[in-house]
């Protein structure tokens, strides 16, 4: 069976940037890897859309939330990029990430989060040491609000310390890059492919 994914770009630059984006080049590889999959992804670049702060499905007139809610859950496999500023996830990651704190208090006749059964997988880059601190940070609160994490469902690339060249810039992927992605998506099929056929119990 075929597999939707969707994909948020949690650059802080827009698709109309004439920046290119280091975020959208990983995530760019991990889209074309899952048509090996029979996956199709669709990308969402968050900094387009006017996310109202809060912690609920809608935050009223003009919020954008709503939609690409929609689309979370219209997804089987949900893939988070961002860069690392600072240490952390970026903002725009992390605005998303609260509104799907929502999800919490959203749930089926059997009392499960909307978000079960619904796997997700995390792409970081950036200029500075920090990949595995940003991932865990986002798993962790995908699995609060109810999402499932594959084994090695993160592809990151990292440059030098104070360094300059980003990975949009580099001529040819890095062989460990290619083989986190590889694998993300493998195992990232596999578990939605299961959770298709066997969805988790609800209450009692």
């Amino acid at each position: 069976m075929a597999l939707n994914v969707l994909a948020l770009n949690g650059t802080l630059k827009s698709s109309s940037s004439t920046e290119t984006s280091s975020t959208a080049r990983l995530l760019d590889l991990i889209a074309e890897e899952f048509k090996s999959f029979d996956a199709v992804t669709e990308t969402v670049w968050l900094a387009d859309h006017d996310i109202k702060p809060g912690v609920t499905s809608d935050e009223g007139d003009g919020d954008a939330w709503p939609a690409i809610r929609t689309k979370i859950l219209g997804a089987d496999i949900l893939l988070i990029g961002t860069p690392i500023w600072l240490g952390q996830p970026g903002s725009v990651i992390k605005r998303a990430l609260e509104r799907m704190d929502a999800f919490l208090e959203e749930t089926d006749d059997e009392g499960r989060m909307v978000s079960y059964g619904k796997v997700a997988a995390v792409a970081v880059v950036g200029n500075e040491d920090g990949a595995h601190h940003v991932s865990a940070e986002v798993f962790q609160a995908l699995n609060d609000v109810g999402f499932t994490i594959p084994a090695n469902a993160v592809a990151y690339w990292v440059g030098e310390a104070m360094g300059s060249t980003n990975f949009v810039d580099l001529e040819e992927t890095p062989d460990t890059v290619t083989t986190m992605v590889e694998m993300l998506v493998r195992n990232t099929a596999h578990l939605a492919n299961l959770l298709q056929e066997h969805q988790y119990p609800g209450e009692q």
